[in-house]
């Protein structure tokens, strides 16, 4: 059983509950803390939201409140606005977990956020390194 708890402990902790209290009262006590630990788990399942919420939301909101960023104008109309070359961002190293995107070490099995199994890493057929990574 949880936390090394037996029945004939569960029975013990009732029948002390039911001298103290009394018949009358025992339920309406069981009520009341069922009632404390729906509102309880209520209110953490809120907070998770709004927190999920606020992260999700917070790259579309910025973008939304700036104009600027969702159609870029140049200062000066007539000048040619000069081609950037595309920046190449490098493939950061370690593992990427396909559930929750959480970064882990590259000799991580499992994902340190989630739990969840990271993917096996697939070795070319000389054994050096993975595919796709350069050494």
């Amino acid at each position: 059983m949880t936390f090394g708890i037996q029945p004939i402990h569960i029975v013990i902790v009732i029948v002390v509950a039911l001298l103290i209290f009394g018949p009358k009262r025992l339920p309406e006590m069981g009520r009341s803390v069922g009632k404390a630990i729906n509102a309880f788990r209520e209110g953490t399942r809120e907070v998770t939201d709004n927190l999920r919420q606020e992260v999700n939301g917070a790259g579309a909101a910025s973008a939304a409140n700036n104009p600027a960023m969702i159609n870029p104008v140049p200062a000066n109309p007539g000048a040619a606005v000069p081609a950037q070359a595309p920046m190449m961002a490098a493939a950061p190293a370690g593992n990427f977990c396909t559930q929750c995107g959480a970064a882990n070490t590259a000799e991580a099995r499992f994902c340190n956020q989630c739990g969840g199994k990271l993917p096996e890493k697939t070795i070319n057929p000389s054994g050096s390194s993975p595919i796709g990574e350069q050494s």
